[in-house]
């Protein structure tokens, strides 16, 4: 299984969704992380302010804050890679970089273009009724 890290900007609580005004996009990322969660998935998730030491720790997250700034975070490492800077994974990038099935999102399959197999015949053998 693929290890995904999301390195955040400091925020004031964990997730970012205290307060008054809620950032849209973290409701978001706070949502997928939990139905991924809910599906066997953990992505580790930690911000400037509640985990600093995180940061230190991983070497590619800290050279990419000495030559970016935090202007580059959220910093998105996939198995010890910097995958994504500046910004979150779309629904669809946590699919692809997590190689799993849309519907650990939450997301039903599309059966409006789903080919359905119609029988021949009334299934009589021979055609015969």
């Amino acid at each position: 299984m693929k290890k995904m890290q999301i390195f955040e900007p400091a925020m004031c609580c964990p997730t970012g969704l205290c307060g008054v005004g809620v950032d849209p996009e973290l409701m978001r990322i706070s949502t997928v992380l939990n139905t991924l969660k809910k599906n066997g998935i953990t992505i580790n998730r930690y911000n400037l302010t509640n985990a600093p030491q995180e940061f230190v720790n991983n070497k590619s997250v800290n050279n990419c804050l000495k030559e970016k700034g935090v202007d580059s975070l959220p910093i998105i490492v996939l198995d010890d890679e910097i995958v994504i800077t500046g910004r979150y994974p779309t629904n669809d990038e946590f699919v692809k970089l997590l190689n799993i099935p849309r519907i650990y999102l939450g997301v039903k399959p599309n059966l409006v273009n789903a080919k359905i197999k119609k029988p021949r015949g009334c299934g009589c053998s021979g055609g015969d009724c």
